[in-house]
């Protein structure tokens, strides 16, 4: 294959590339992996359920198999299309459990990657606790895996935007802020220097900080669930208790917080869906602004990866969450959702050919340092999305860009075990991610959640430290 000097060839991939999903993210994903990884496009395969995206993959003549895989076939199915010991499985599906998925590659020594800890389908609303039903609970079951059986296979977990390309910004972010300060710090070369570097420079916490302005010219219809990517996906994670990592600076406890009595123990769950869940956040472009506490693995597995000592009351931990505004459209279907109490029939995924203005700002917020607050993150837009690569929107294309560097990573440490990306080499990652960013920008900031407030009426705040989750929580 000849490389384009714009898309460089960063791998070559020997045996069956297998893709298990085409929704926005799969078909965002396929042509970014065709610029830039050589493989046999005879042995590219996709796994597809909807026929809306299998009439896609027949009319540009892709090879896929129509069918949903289940804990009944899975392995079937998988066997039959992957070449043991070659070639690599793209798993960015719903409703297909990515633990089972992920331990069935790594037997037959198949590389493997998601965005996501998904479970088979139903879990998410099936009769089981809230407990269960926590992304904690979900990314312990492969943190136990990987204890279980250590090394093997490479198998990437959680590398999409967020999970997965965020972590790589908080490493950058460290970095910068280092250096911004005059605090003498080397590139750590594993887990506990970066977790020592964190606590160095003084940083109580992180919130994965996100506005996503996109929008059409057309109003939301009525009883439509409109967002820039999966809508499945969203109001799954939605449903799921509000989780965060949780610091040692925290004095106080919320009232519907529950702790985790094994694992890790480094994220608390509030017994409250996240999508209903408000915090107050800060991105460059709007400012102050509400976000949504929705649970995601790197609220989690950020806190893990920077505790200095073990257990429920480590030396140190920051408190780590998600603070999501998503778009208009989005926050417009949510609350039409909880309102009438049920699911919307009709899903949209907002197209790039439809979308007339907007970006997505997705980026992590490093918070309670001696320079207050550091955004470090993405300012994609759609208009620029468009220029730089097909059949996506900006959101999309921060996920999908995302994925080729988890697999560039992987194909270049294929014996590394099960990985989350904050275990990854961040440099690299972004080395072959951010040309698909567009500005990836660090902006300082004195504003914190004391400020900007309605003052009318009493709220349950301390002022004594302005980063307090007790003051992040919208009342």
């Amino acid at each position: 294959m000849t490389s384009d000097p714009s898309h460089p060839i960063h791998a070559r991939i020997e045996g069956a590339v297998v893709m298990i999903g085409f929704g926005s993210i799969g078909r965002g994903t396929l042509p970014v992996l065709e610029r830039h990884l050589d493989y046999d496009r005879d042995q590219f395969l996709v796994i597809e359920p909807a026929e809306a995206g299998c009439a896609e993959l027949r009319q540009r003549g892709i090879a896929h198999r129509q069918v949903a895989l289940t804990p009944d076939n899975y392995r079937e199915v998988l066997g039959e299309v992957l070449t043991p010991g070659k070639g690599f499985c793209v798993n960015l599906s719903v409703d297909t459990s990515s633990l089972d998925l992920m331990k069935f590659c790594r037997e037959i020594g198949v590389p493997y990657i998601d965005t996501v800890v998904e479970p088979w389908a139903g879990f998410y609303f099936d009769d089981v606790s809230n407990a269960e039903r926590t992304n904690y609970a979900l990314r312990q079951k492969v943190r136990d895996e990987k204890s279980a059986n250590p090394g093997g296979t490479t198998a990437v977990s959680c590398c999409g935007a967020n999970p997965g390309m965020v972590s790589w910004f908080v490493k950058a972010a460290l970095l910068r802020l280092a250096e911004d300060t005059g605090t003498t710090a080397d590139t750590p070369e594993d887990r506990a220097g970066w977790a020592k570097l964190m606590q160095t420079l003084g940083v109580k916490g992180i919130h994965i900080a996100e506005r996503d302005t996109q929008a059409r010219a057309l109003p939301r219809p009525r009883d439509v669930f409109v967002n820039t990517w999966s809508v499945e996906g969203f109001i799954a994670e939605g449903f799921q208790p509000a989780e965060l990592g949780w610091g040692t600076h925290e004095t106080w406890f919320p009232e519907n917080g529950r702790r985790h009595g094994k694992g890790c123990q480094a994220a608390i769950w509030l017994n409250r869906p996240g999508a209903i869940t408000r915090v107050h956040t800060w991105c460059p472009t709007p400012g102050p602004q509400f976000g949504y506490l929705v649970t995601h693995n790197e609220a989690i597995s950020i806190a893990d990866y920077y505790t200095v000592g073990e257990g429920s009351w480590p030396e140190y931990r920051p408190t780590c969450h998600y603070a999501y505004h998503p778009c208009d459209d989005a926050v417009l279907s949510l609350h039409e959702m909880f309102g009438a109490g049920r699911q919307q029939q009709v899903h949209h995924i907002l197209g790039e050919d439809e979308i007339v203005d907007g970006i997505d700002e997705l980026g992590v917020l490093l918070f309670g340092h001696d320079k207050n607050a550091l955004w470090y993150g993405s300012r994609l837009s759609n208009e620029e999305t468009k220029r730089i690569a097909p059949d996506q929107n900006a959101t999309g294309l921060q996920v999908t860009s995302a994925v080729l560097a988890g697999i560039v990573w992987a194909l270049e440490n294929p014996n590394a075990g099960i990985v989350e990306t904050d275990e990854m080499d961040h440099a690299r990652c972004l080395e072959i991610q951010t040309p698909y960013l567009g500005p990836v920008e660090a902006h300082y900031t004195d504003w914190t959640p004391l400020q900007d407030r309605w003052q009318h009426f009493p709220e349950d705040i301390d002022d004594r430290d302005p980063w307090l989750f007790r003051n992040v929580l919208a009342s």
